[in-house]
């Protein structure tokens, strides 16, 4: 490749990934001074003193605690029901299934990551109803949002999990065997110890993408007011469907500054997660580097 070609792709990758930054940094500056005007205590707790909030001794009805607590609880409750499934198939499509069996639940796994997260909130919403005429208590909530949720982020688990475990150096798994370990205590001791940082990965980029979702949840369990849950059956707030509505149907410029001061808590979430996968990848990569697995 000649010498002005090379510099011209080059200098064309580093303005893209610049490009990229600055849309990001202007992104987010445009929220924070968007949101300035309501960034304090009552931002989350309104009228309500925050101790009091935080023990649930008062309701918050002004504020962004219980969409904050609420956006939480759905996200570790979805995570708790995709995960077990979505890292048990990844584990099998990885170590005992047939190709023509990786290739056919593949298919099936992509065509799940590709579907529209609203028909996933329809499929939770007329489960809910179907249900309901057998057992009444089950009305949309916590638990249905979060049931519906894992099967949107269900995919992600099992395709990470499924990748991490495949990439792996397949000596792994025969010296384990050779040494005489079984097939589960190869994979508990020496597999998964070694896919961590992809497993890791893939776990809390599906927290993120759990986190962020609004037509899943509007459709199966939230409002725009209600408090903290009490049960798993009880209506909750969320962060991004408290964006939704406020966007919609602001009556105020300072209902409208909580909007952008949501969504700038919502992506500093989302930013932490994917902080943390980052930061323990790299720290179970050093450790597997220096031999300590400890």
């Amino acid at each position: 490749m000649k010498a002005p070609l090379r510099i011209a792709i080059k200098s064309a990758a580093f303005a893209a990934a610049l490009g990229l930054c600055c849309l990001v940094l202007f992104l987010l500056a445009a929220l924070f001074v968007k949101a300035w005007p309501v960034l304090d205590l009552r931002l989350l707790f309104g009228d309500t003193p925050p101790l009091q909030a935080i023990r649930g001794v008062r309701p918050v009805f002004d504020g962004l605690f219980p969409a904050i607590c609420g956006t939480l609880l759905l996200v570790i409750c979805a995570v708790v029901l995709a995960l077990p499934m979505g890292m048990g198939a990844g584990i099998h499509l990885a170590l005992a299934a047939s190709p023509g069996t990786c290739r056919r639940i593949g298919f099936c796994v992509d065509i799940l990551a590709g579907m529209p997260s609203i028909l996933i909130g329809l499929l939770g919403f007329s489960l809910i109803l179907f249900l309901y005429r057998y057992f009444p208590f089950i009305t949309p909530g916590l638990l249905p949002a979060a049931a519906s949720l894992a099967c949107l982020i269900l995919p992600y688990i099992i395709r990470g999990t499924w990748q991490a475990i495949q990439t792996l150096p397949p000596e792994l798994l025969r010296t384990s065997l050779s040494l005489g370990a079984s097939p589960v205590q190869a994979l508990r001791h020496v597999l998964l110890p070694a896919a961590k940082p992809g497993l890791t990965g893939c776990l809390l980029l599906s927290v993120g993408r759990a986190a962020e979702d609004t037509a899943v949840i509007l459709l199966t369990g939230t409002v725009a007011a209600y408090g903290l849950p009490s049960g798993f059956w009880d209506p909750f707030e969320a962060l991004p469907f408290f964006i939704y509505t406020t966007a919609a149907e602001y009556g105020s410029q300072r209902e409208l500054a909580m909007g952008f001061a949501a969504s700038l808590i919502l992506v500093g979430l989302c930013g932490g997660l994917f902080s943390l996968a980052a930061l323990i990848r790299r720290t179970v990569q050093m450790k597997i580097f220096t031999g300590n697995m400890s």
